[in-house]
């Protein structure tokens, strides 16, 4: 909803009697201390422009008005760029300020000492720096997802020169080629390093000890493989569809070929800046979920592919950004096709519920690759950082689905079933590991 149409529907609402407004407001009150389940439900029966007045004027308006929101330039920082430039926050009675940040250990960082209130991050760094692993601990909260899909594995031109075209094929040159080979990801405990790690060890190559693993900026992936700092990458988009264009790598898997609508970034913040300011974190949640339902509709996507190109956001050729934000993939080796499982950032509000076996997924890698020297409370960890309460009364109060267990099931691409219930037996199954 556009800024223009915010402010008419500001307008005309002004302009309705005092006595009207007053009763919505009284009514809402009545609604909040019926509790939050209660008050959510109840809420869809509100009409829109009071149910602002109402968030403004009560309760439960925002304790923070103005909040900063890291990211990093990539495709799926699409959320937050959406919700601040196409004004859906301020049906909400907040103001997104988008933070573009170098490193992922930028975001870590000034989400910890509060310089961010918020920010795009990596799902499995949000798990490590509150187990103390990847940085300073800190509690943290995941608040809701972003996105699922549409990350990727590129390979070298020069390894396609020497018949590299999958895992396999790479894994014979690997035990045929005396050499050290490097492959970078984005951080250490975070979503890449996990599909990088994964898609190796499923191919018989030990992350480990078998290849040099190293740490690079997103944006700066491109650059290193052309000067030859590395073999391959793991990065979300548009890095990989960037490689192809410049024409110095080819891409060797996609992140869904690994795990099909696999959980990627999150909404992260600190436990105590979601305790400080429950009412902020809510309001941020629904402007996301709009913009998120906003994305995925599909009349939308080449609007917003444009937007996210500039150079404040991910600072990339639209038409790099345009073809797989669609599903439209050419994996720069001869393989061109119609994707599926592209990224998603809506599915139904599938995407953004924070399951706790996607929490406790991480985990279980951190614990196969040394990260964690024992096995943590996976359950336990996963139900304190995951803000599934929160989450469901935004999601309510918006008429989205919520779903009827926080557990999922999922079939990764070894075959291998998970499903959260036996985590430490699953970090524990795999040949491969540290």
């Amino acid at each position: 909803m556009g800024n223009d149409n915010i402010s008419n529907k500001e307008s005309k609402l002004g302009q309705q009697s005092n006595l009207v407004v007053d009763s919505a407001r009284r009514d809402f009150f009545k609604m909040s201390a019926m509790g939050a389940l209660g008050a959510a439900a109840m809420m869809g029966l509100v009409p829109n422009g009071i149910r602002t007045q109402a968030y403004a004027a009560g309760s439960d308006a925002p304790e923070i008005t103005n909040v900063k929101i890291g990211f990093i330039p990539l495709t799926d920082c699409a959320p937050i760029i959406v919700a601040a430039e196409m004004g859906f926050d301020k049906k909400y009675g907040i103001k997104i300020t988008p933070s573009k940040e170098a490193s992922w250990a930028a975001v870590r960082d000034k989400v910890s000492n509060g310089e961010l209130h918020a920010a795009h991050i990596l799902y499995g760094m949000v798990y490590g720096v509150q187990l103390g692993i990847g940085g300073q601990q800190k509690d943290m909260a995941v608040l809701m997802g972003l996105n699922h899909n549409g990350q990727g594995i590129t390979l070298s031109n020069q390894l396609k020169e020497k018949g590299v075209k999958d895992g396999k094929s790479l894994k014979r040159l690997i035990d045929n080629e005396n050499r050290d080979y490097t492959f970078a990801q984005t951080f250490p405990t975070g979503t890449h390093a996990m599909w990088l790690n994964y898609w190796l060890a499923a191919n018989g190559i030990h992350p480990v000890k078998d290849v040099k693993n190293i740490v690079v900026p997103p944006p700066q992936m491109v650059a290193n493989m052309r000067i030859g700092n590395m073999d391959g990458y793991c990065v979300g988009e548009p890095w990989n569809a960037r490689a192809i264009f410049d024409k110095v790598g080819f891409t060797v898997a996609t992140t869904q070929d690994i795990w099909v609508d696999h959980p990627e970034k999150v909404l992260g913040a600190t436990a105590e800046f979601v305790e400080k300011n429950p009412n902020t974190a809510r309001a941020m949640m629904m402007a996301i979920l709009d913009a998120c339902r906003y994305i995925d509709a599909a009349e939308n996507r080449a609007k917003v592919a444009k937007l996210i190109s500039g150079k404040a956001y991910v600072n990339a050729p639209e038409q790099v950004i345009a073809g797989r934000f669609v599903g439209d993939y050419d994996n720069g080796n001869g393989k061109v096709w119609k994707d599926p499982n592209y990224m998603k950032f809506f599915d139904d509000g599938k995407v953004n519920y924070p399951f706790l076996s996607d929490g406790m997924w991480f985990l279980t890698q951190h614990k196969r690759w040394g990260l964690l020297k024992s096995d943590p409370d996976y359950l336990g960890v996963a139900t304190k950082i995951n803000q599934v309460k929160l989450y469901s009364e935004a999601a309510s109060q918006l008429g989205i689905n919520v779903p009827k267990s926080a557990m999922r099931s999922s079939k990764l691409m070894d075959g291998v079933v998970w499903d959260g219930s036996n985590p430490a037996a699953y970090a524990a199954s795999f040949k491969i590991k540290v």
